[in-house]
């Protein structure tokens, strides 16, 4: 790599950019699907379970026999294994919100299939990250590291 970023020229940088393949993509929308679809599984199998608090412990062990709360702890394992995945080719600063996609799935179940109320306040929250989102994908996924900066961090002439 040549120089530092900010004194690289617009040719360069766009050199630099990472380019996703179709299958970091679908690991993206694995994780923010997974996760969603978990979260809503996890929540529609809790208010059949009832209030779990300090007095009644025991409901989360009768929990785990609901299988909705089986199916959303299967789904959230499926994310944990699509969200490590995609760290290990991404930054976490990537990653994160690129599956902000999953905030607009959750509103969709949470609206037309938990039947919870959707706020315009809600709603407004979430396009707002979404559209965010773009600021994020327009960058690289990963950090570069210039070679200058990689013998400094080494610990090497210490």
């Amino acid at each position: 790599m040549r120089g530092h970023v900010a004194g690289a020229s617009l040719l360069e940088l766009k050199e630099m950019k990472h380019t996703l393949s179709m299958q970091q993509y679908s690991i993206l929308l694995c994780v923010s699907l997974t996760a969603s679809v978990g979260d809503t599984f996890l929540s529609h199998g809790m208010s059949q379970v009832g209030q779990v608090d300090l007095e009644h412990l025991g409901l989360l062990i009768h929990a785990l026999a609901n299988g909705w709360v089986i199916a959303g702890i299967v789904l959230l394992i499926g994310f944990f294994a699509s969200y490590m995945t995609a760290l290990s080719w991404a930054d976490l600063t990537f990653v994160m919100p690129a599956t902000a996609f999953g905030y607009v799935v959750v509103a969709l179940l949470s609206r037309f299939w938990l039947h919870e109320h959707l706020s315009l306040s809600r709603c407004a929250g979430i396009v707002m990250i979404v559209c965010a989102v773009g600021f994020v994908a327009n960058g690289p996924s990963r950090t570069e590291h210039h070679h200058e900066l990689d013998v400094m961090d080494s610990g090497v002439g210490r």
